[in-house]
This record gives structure tokens, sequence and C-alpha cells, in this order.
């Protein structure tokens, strides 16, 4: 599944409202991938989102305690929300998130190997995934977010089910249409959450190359929120 997607830049961001007055310590990576910040728009108690840098992965390396196998939570699977330890209090608690970005990337071998592919808007517009968000105490004192993106079953969906190996299934983040990102954010119920977790028209998506060029950043430290 998705492990890898290119957030937008900061001059891209600023054109959103609810980014529109980034802080001058926010910094990212041109790419994200597992403990990397990149910016989040997560639910708040008081029914506005909060923009804020959170870790890619729901639990941080840094706090998988000593002797537990290394493990991922980039990506949540839809079908198991509810059970999942490392997802299941977030998304009982209802804290979604919606994650933009410009594109994503996933393995196709179509080929007869795996080439990396960008999967993005035919219209090359910025979107946002649908995640849940979750609070750290770090040993500063400092409290941090992280978040994963939530995966949907593709096997019928005419892009998404041409990604991964032949015989795997075949997964889809959940890609939020533009008008329903606020909605998403502000669910009340658990139930009404779940007609969310869709597929997105393939119609409206594109796929192209996309090799790796440079090699992966170092991750950077989450700084600064918008409130």
């Amino acid at each position: 599944m998705c492990v890898n997607y290119r957030p937008p830049t900061p001059e891209q961001l600023h054109a959103l409202e609810a980014f529109s007055d980034l802080p001058g310590d926010w910094r990212w990576p041109d790419e994200t991938w597992k403990d990397y910040a990149a910016p989040i728009l997560r639910s708040e108690r008081a029914g506005q989102p909060l923009a804020c840098l959170a870790s890619y992965g729901m639990v941080p390396r840094r706090h998988i305690p000593p002797g537990v196998k290394p493990f991922d939570t980039m990506n949540a699977r839809a079908e198991s929300l509810g059970e999942r330890r490392s997802f299941a209090p977030a998304w009982r608690r209802l804290q979604f998130c919606a994650v933009p970005m410009t594109c994503f990337y996933e393995p196709c071998y179509e080929s007869g190997r795996a080439e990396r592919v960008g999967i993005g808007m035919r219209d090359d517009a910025l979107f946002y995934v649908a995640g849940l968000w979750r609070e750290w105490s770090e040993p500063d004192g400092s409290i941090q977010t992280s978040f994963t993106q939530i995966t949907i079953n593709a096997d019928q969906h005419p892009l998404m089910r041409r990604m991964h190996k032949p015989g795997d299934e075949k997964r889809s983040l959940v890609i939020l249409p533009d008008d329903e990102v606020r909605a998403w954010l502000a669910c009340p119920d658990i139930e009404v959450a779940r007609s969310f977790l869709r597929d997105y028209p393939a119609g409206r998506m594109k796929a192209w190359p996309a090799p790796r060029t440079v090699a992966k950043a170092a991750a950077l430290p989450q700084t600064g929120s918008l409130f």
C-alpha cells in the first residue's frame, strides 16, 4: 500500500484558507516517508479544522517500546479500524484528519517488474486523503501529532487495481472530494464516517511513470501549529 507521497509545497498551501498563515518554522521534505513530518488538517472539538505538522505513521518508531519488533502504521485498513489497537482509539474518538498531497506513489508490475508510478488528479490539482490522528507526549514535555491514511479494497477500481504484485489484494487510499473535506473532519458518528470510505472516480485521476531520482531525505522534527 502507499508508503510514500508528495505533500504540497508551502506556496501551494498558502493558497488554501486553512493553511493561509504558515508559521515560519514549518519545514517538511519534498516527499513524505515513514516518520517524516508533513502538514495535515485535523478535527477539533471547536468544530474548526486545525492545521498542524504531524509525523507520518500512527505509531512513530520512537514510540515503539524496546524489544518490540518495529511495525508500520502508515496505512489503516477501513475494514479493521475498530479492531486494530493502533487505530481503534482514534477511530472511536472521531479523530479524523485530511492529508493534503499532490500525488502518491505505488508499484506497478505491468512491465513484468516493479516500477514506481505517481498517482494524482487528472488536472494536477492538490487533493486530500482521509486519515486518523493522535497525540504523543514527548520526553521534552511537548505534545506532538502523528497520523495514518485510511485504505479501502480496490479490486474493482479501474486504475488502482493495476497497482502492486499480480495476485495481491488491491488497495487504494481514500481520496476525499473537495466539497466533503470539512464534513469528514467534523463527522459526528462512526457509521456516518464509513460513508466517506469509498472509491474516488478513476476518470478524475491519472498515473504516470515516476522513478526515484533522489535519496530519501532525513526526517525533520515536528514544530509549530497554526493556532
